[in-house]
């Protein structure tokens, strides 16, 4: 097998970590001696051993030496003592002879030092294998640990005519199975999903991870004015699932949603209305690394003028809805010209089931570059 191969594999194991260890990267590892692997291992948890100590128990428990094996691992070992101790002094330790890593860590306590340490110590390292796609895989971590910012993913399904609802509003469904589920897939991803209070009083939906053994995220409802039902799913269910909802309104009407498990956060105003940008440095101070956009149009237009945006993921159905009165993905009083648009860049386009998701980066978005 090649080097690129074995760090597949090892990419393979660091999505198992999916929704589970954040605020802490993806990452998975795999030993490797004679063209044999011996050793497999994943950062499992928030808090628990990270890949490469993984890798090596895995190796410890059925007696297996690893000196003078190779190690394939997707992020830069640790070189520093956090919840767990540094990796680097694992792989030294565990007589490794080379190193294959995916990406640098910018972790400023990491960043360089890690693969640094491994090479004072005698241990060959061979940088940037697969980084493109180990880098993919941790964009959340990567802004956050360098700007204590939520990676932001503005998710939206529509027709071929750019409709979100008939005119009716009716909008169940416009994609189909496969891609709800790959919905299902970003809400474990993401520590956060955001929804306006307009999508509480129009489908009083519950915001939570449909998938088996998930984890859901916390829920945020933007709520300047307190209009939440308090016999709304998203209420009734606030001791179960951590929920926050952001409002403009003083203290002395928070009670009755802190009475039934919701956790309230005063926002700054800005027109009248949540202040978005304030609300997420919020909730990166919350140690939630990543919130998922599954509002409507007014939502999403404020989020992408507080340029806090850092990705769109645009599922387009076959279909036509029509209608000059129909709602869009984004609304809001929208830009003067095509000059003046939001760009996006590095688009990715991929069929799931019947449906076309299309993903692309905001544009110099703070944190993207």
């Amino acid at each position: 097998m090649t080097h690129e191969e074995y760090m597949r594999q090892a990419l393979e194991l660091a999505k198992k970590g999916m929704g589970f260890v954040s605020p802490n990267p993806m990452v998975g590892a795999v030993i490797v001696r004679e063209g044999e692997v011996i050793g497999r291992g994943w950062h499992k948890k928030y808090g628990e051993l990270h890949a490469e100590r993984t890798a090596f128990a895995d190796c410890d428990s059925r007696g297996v030496d690893c000196t003078g094996a190779d190690m394939y691992v997707t992020l830069e070992p640790c070189c520093h003592h956090g919840k767990q101790p540094p990796c680097t002094e694992a792989v030294v330790e565990h007589g490794i002879k080379r190193v294959f890593v995916g990406s640098a860590d910018p972790n400023p306590l990491v960043a360089g030092k890690g693969t640094q340490y491994l090479r004072e110590h005698g241990v060959e390292v061979i940088e940037n294998v697969l980084r493109d796609e180990c880098d993919t895989l941790n964009e959340i971590f990567f802004k956050y640990i360098t700007t204590h910012l939520p990676f932001v993913t503005m998710k939206y399904a529509m027709t071929m005519d750019g409709k979100i609802a008939c005119y009716t509003g009716e909008s169940k469904w416009i994609t189909g199975e496969a891609a709800r589920q790959d919905v299902q897939l970003d809400r474990l991803r993401h520590a956060a999903i955001m929804v306006g209070v307009g999508t509480v009083l129009a489908d009083d939906p519950l915001l939570t991870c449909r998938l088996e053994n998930g984890r859901d995220p916390v829920r945020v409802i933007c709520d300047s004015h307190l209009r939440t039902p308090l016999e709304s799913n998203i209420v009734k269910t606030a001791c179960d699932v951590p929920t926050v909802i952001a409002t403009l309104e003083s203290s002395e009407h928070w009670e009755p949603y802190a009475e039934r498990g919701c956790t309230v956060l005063l926002t700054k105003d800005k027109n009248g209305h949540i202040d978005i940008s304030d609300l997420i440095e919020q909730l990166g101070s919350m140690k939630i690394d990543s919130v998922l956009l599954e509002g409507g149009g007014a939502l999403n237009w404020s989020a992408l003028e507080a340029g806090v945006v850092d990705k769109v993921k645009a599922y387009v159905a076959p279909k036509i809805f029509g209608g000059s009165g129909a709602k869009s993905p984004v609304g809001g009083l929208g830009t003067d010209s095509p000059a003046n648009a939001f760009m996006l860049e590095e688009p990715v386009i991929r069929q799931i089931g019947e449906d076309i998701l299309i993903e692309s980066r905001v544009k110099n978005v703070h944190g993207n570059n």
